[in-house]
């Protein structure tokens, strides 16, 4: 009997062991943003030519006709063919209730990046000149965004660590090694921020129409420490 209940005394006290042997540490876990701004050096123009009618032949005429204007101006400018993308191009048909007829649009889309931001104020006014009918927007990048991207990173993490610091001093421990670092990826990627004046395409005046303002990419991690 007292063999029986010494075994049944080692079995409870190996398997409460083995229980805390295998319980999780104890860690903190903190969300940590790096935040790095910079004035922009590059800007992607998206431009578009559309026309409507019945023909699909002449429409495509006359939106061949105006893209082959605009990349003939684009290469006097000097933009490098990599530089210029053709986004896409669509045809849809149409149909007019009250005439009982069909009629087409066609669209082409392209997008042009500008590495040198001198040259913004003649590439707009000679891209109207072509004969575009649509400027769909304009986007504001760095030439350097990867290694800004990278001080970003680092940024977060730093924070990460010192929120970790803030929140342990009160418990009088200690911020161990962190044990897990996840990044939340923003779908949206960096946002630029900035302010655009209208542009007065009438106007052949060199005064500006951009104020270029700051573009800011930012890094949010997880970051999971041991808690000492």
């Amino acid at each position: 009997m007292k063999t029986l209940q010494t075994l049944l005394i080692l079995a409870i006290t190996t398997t409460t062991a083995m229980a805390q042997n295998t319980l999780p540490p104890n860690t903190i876990d903190v969300t940590g943003e790096g935040i790095v701004r910079v004035v922009p050096d590059e800007v992607t123009i998206n431009i578009r030519v559309e026309n409507t009618g019945e023909n699909t032949k002449t429409l495509k005429e006359q939106n061949d006709a105006t893209i082959s204007e605009v990349l003939k101006f684009l290469k006097k400018m000097d933009i490098a063919d990599k530089d210029v993308r053709t986004e896409y191009m669509n045809l849809n048909k149409n149909y007019d209730h009250n005439s009982k007829t069909y009629t087409f649009a066609a669209n082409q889309s392209l997008s042009v990046k500008l590495r040198d931001l001198k040259k913004y104020e003649a590439v707009m006014k000679g891209l109207i000149d072509t004969g575009i009918n649509r400027i769909d927007g304009v986007s504001f990048s760095s030439s350097k965004e990867e290694s800004l991207k990278s001080e970003a990173r680092k940024k977060a993490v730093e924070n990460a660590k010192m929120k970790a610091q803030e929140y342990v001093s009160v418990l009088n421990q200690t911020v161990g090694k962190a044990v897990s670092i996840s990044e939340f990826n923003n779908a949206g990627g960096p946002q630029p921020m900035y302010k655009m004046a209208m542009m007065d395409s009438s106007s052949g005046g060199g005064g500006q129409t951009i104020a270029l303002g700051e573009m800011e990419i930012k890094t949010t991690v997880n970051v999971s420490f041991l808690l000492n």
